[in-house]
């Protein structure tokens, strides 16, 4: 069985940001699947969704979450008490799918994630997009939770911990470089000509995605929402995200 994960606690994303990740799934991935989502607030989410509880962690309170809570994706609870089984994709509530994503579930390997764009020098990976057999890596979890402290000290977020974790077990693999690409590294165009060109789709991307302070709605309205790089409005999204 091949599920389809994501996660929405708080207020930051409407149930549209999951109703629309469904409606994109459905045009570009190929034969059944199961869409989870793990949330908080289960209201104006499409019938079509499975909606379950995120699974316990605690925080110290006034730490910065910094996505910790996606850990719970490897917690036991899923399968023990919601009956998942199978081939999970965890996708971010604010990715925009642009081509078939079949190909996620057909890749070899343990663990899959994108290979962070920044620093490619590093093993980090950016979490947007993993892949992994549910039940599978519970102990990237429990390490989390029997040491938080040492965690957050040693590492920023949840996606340099799970990198670490798996890359020190010789399990973390990075999808083709081409397949995921970043919003405002590789669609909007160089500086100054993004003033006067369109931000576009990079050729092979089949997923974009929208890390740091712009969302889709920003792209496609041309708002900067505080980050530095100016963009026209993407007219195209329009196009993919939607229900």
């Amino acid at each position: 069985m091949r599920h389809i994960i994501c996660m929405k606690w708080g207020n930051k994303y409407g149930p549209e940001y999951v109703n629309r990740l469904y409606a994109m799934v459905r045009r570009h991935l190929k034969g059944d699947f199961s869409f989870v989502c793990l949330t908080d607030r289960t209201e104006g989410i499409r019938a079509e969704v499975r909606c379950f509880p995120i699974p316990e962690l605690t925080l110290p309170n006034g730490e910065p979450e910094r996505g910790w809570k996606k850990l719970t994706t490897f917690s036991p609870v899923l399968v023990n008490e919601y009956g998942l089984s199978g081939t999970a994709l965890f996708l971010d509530l604010d990715v925009v799918i642009v081509d078939d994503i079949t190909p996620f579930f057909e890749v070899p390997g343990e663990f899959l994630v994108i290979h962070d764009w920044k620093r490619p020098w590093r093993i980090t990976g950016n979490s947007s997009v993993y892949r992994w057999e549910l039940g599978a890596h519970q102990d990237v979890l429990t390490e989390f939770v029997a040491d938080q402290a040492k965690a957050k000290a040693e590492f920023r977020n949840e996606q340099a911990f799970l990198s670490a974790v798996l890359h020190r077990q010789g399990k973390l693999k990075y999808w083709d470089d081409a397949w995921c690409a970043s919003y405002k590294y590789h669609c909007i165009p160089a500086w100054p000509t993004s003033y006067w060109r369109d931000p576009f789709i990079p050729e092979g991307a089949r997923i974009l995605i929208f890390h740091g302070v712009m969302n889709p709605p920003d792209a496609l309205a041309g708002r900067s929402n505080g980050n530095w790089r100016h963009a026209r409005p993407a007219r195209w999204i329009a196009d993919h995200w939607r229900e």
